[in-house]
């Protein structure tokens, strides 16, 4: 079985998915062909209040960047993290600190250590996961064979 099973169940992201309403991006880029700049996007597309955690930027996505998860200063329902696995540990005491209800880890930022700290503190762990596909997946906005345009591709004409 996959070591990283326990932190990809279906029900705990679709949990998530659901009750989530703020979510701090850790490592949101102001570089549109950035994949965190276009889940950025899109989560605030969809409804959700995106709140940039960069220390190097001022402003992304029209919101006010913050240093740190703890200089956010309102509560945060997910941390989604976009930076080197080996930072993890350290986010996800923030994470615990600033009571957050769930780290979720994008594709490759796998650290057990910060899984560890995360899950210890009482915080929910999606590791190895994009946030926009998943919230894609199961909130309608995926088909089964890929993305649901909601366009008509094969159209029926009169001759046979």
């Amino acid at each position: 079985m996959n070591e990283l099973a326990r932190y990809q169940d279906a029900s705990a992201i679709q949990r998530v998915l659901h009750t989530a309403r703020t979510i701090a991006i850790v490592g949101l880029s102001s570089n549109e062909l950035r994949a965190s700049y276009f889940v950025g996007y899109y989560l605030k597309r969809h409804g959700y209040r995106v709140i940039p955690v960069n220390p190097r930027e001022t402003r992304i996505l029209g919101e006010t960047c913050h240093a740190s998860l703890s200089d956010v200063p309102v509560p945060v329902d997910v941390v989604n993290v976009f930076r080197a696995p080996d930072a993890l540990p350290g986010i996800a005491r923030e994470a615990v600190a600033i009571g957050a209800g769930t780290l979720w880890c994008q594709f490759g930022v796998v650290n057990e250590e910060g899984a560890r700290i995360a899950e210890d503190g009482g915080v929910t762990v999606i590791m190895d996961r994009c946030l926009k596909i998943e919230h894609a997946r199961y909130l309608g906005r995926m088909h089964w064979l890929g993305f649901n345009t909601q366009r008509i591709t094969s159209v029926r004409t009169g001759i046979q």
